[in-house]
């Protein structure tokens, strides 16, 4: 077998542990001694071993003489496990393929630069953007500090999102709806305006066939608006966080806190994006699925803070001149204006079709 497919294999073995492993990356290694596969691994959650370890456990005595093929370089840092590359360089491995560096600069070439140091061979680059693509939330989130974010929508096939009068539910099948779950089961949080708390009282949990992580449910609520006995506020299926302006009811905070919501005033009287932003991923959490109404997500799109559009299209048509679209606000009045995004995936689900797409660059 070729080096490709064994490093195939790996990234096979990373997407499987995909939405689990924040802030973590997603890795998967492969072990072969004598074009056999000795050791297989990924890393499944944060705090427990790395891929290279369970890959170089399973091998046990077979790793001696072996290469090691890893979708990330081994770190070469103590965190919450010991270095990576220190565990490689004692198996007796002796020839390393790693697919992309990391970007974390704690490790950054470190841990390459250690291994070839001990006579390891160690060669970088295969099927390096494929490995890179499992980890943009990663890489945006330890390079920029504030996290990925994912707008989702469904409309009709004319681009409404409800109808004149309101009524959402449902614009798209079953099985669409079931694919945004499993989007968020794979994000830190999920994030709405309070006018959605307000008129559909939503959990905002996962709910999947075989289960599924719940998000944290940011709320954004500029003055605490938030009725006492929503779900998001009564039901502790998952975390809620409410980020509001800084003129808020000191009382009504107590009685939210008491309640278990975090409740995170900003410098302002308004809530602005970017400040938001910053402010969200200092507590950690790299990536955000907006699931907000058209005003939230014009807001989004006005500060371009955004890195990827998911779009699900019934073959339904709505009509109605004061019936909603995707995107509200003030938007814009030239059509070189527009934020041109780049369609990275079609696909039909259901009778719906979903689109992803990023902005392009430049």
């Amino acid at each position: 077998m070729s080096d490709q497919y064994y490093m195939r294999l790996a990234i096979d073995l990373a997407k499987s542990a995909t939405g689990q492993t924040s802030p973590n990356p997603v890795v998967g290694a492969v072990v072969v001694k004598n074009n056999q596969i000795v050791g297989i691994g990924a890393h499944l959650k944060a705090g427990e071993p790395h891929a290279e370890v369970h890959a170089i456990k399973m091998a046990t005595e077979k790793a001696d003489g072996a290469v090691l093929y890893v979708t990330l370089e081994p770190c070469s840092h103590f965190g919450k496990t010991p270095p990576c590359a220190d565990l490689v360089i004692q198996s007796g491995i002796k020839r390393v393929v790693v697919a992309t560096r990391d970007p974390n600069p704690q490790v950054a070439g470190r841990g390459i630069e250690k291994m070839r140091k001990s006579g390891l061979q160690v060669e970088v680059g295969l099927l390096k953007e494929e490995a890179e693509s499992l980890n943009q939330v990663f890489y945006h989130y330890i390079q920029s500090g504030i996290p990925y974010v994912t707008l989702k929508t469904a409309m009709s096939l004319d681009g409404k999102i409800a109808t004149s009068i309101g009524n959402s539910r449902w614009i798209t099948s079953e099985e669409s709806r079931e694919d945004v779950h499993e989007f968020r089961h794979r994000h830190d949080a999920i994030l709405v305006g309070i006018n959605t708390i307000i008129k559909d009282n939503p959990s905002l949990t996962t709910r999947l066939p075989g289960g599924g992580k719940n998000p944290i449910r940011i709320i954004l609520d500029t003055r605490l608006r938030i009725p006492v006995k929503s779900n998001v506020v009564t039901d502790g299926k998952a975390e809620t966080w409410i980020v509001t302006g800084s003129e808020i009811n000191s009382s009504k905070v107590r009685e939210l806190e008491k309640k278990g919501v975090k409740v995170i005033p900003l410098d302002s009287p308004d809530i602005k994006i970017p400040v938001m932003l910053k402010v969200i991923g200092l507590k950690g959490v790299t990536s955000i699925f907006v699931e907000g109404g058209a005003e939230v997500h014009g807001s989004f799109l006005q500060e371009k803070a955004f890195q990827q559009v998911i779009t699900y299209i019934a073959p339904k048509i709505i009509g109605g001149r004061d019936a909603p679209s995707s995107f509200g606000g003030d938007g814009i009045r030239m059509m070189s204006e527009a934020q041109e995004l780049e369609i990275l995936d079609m696909k039909k689900i259901g009778q719906d079709i979903r689109i992803i797409a990023i902005p392009k660059e430049g």
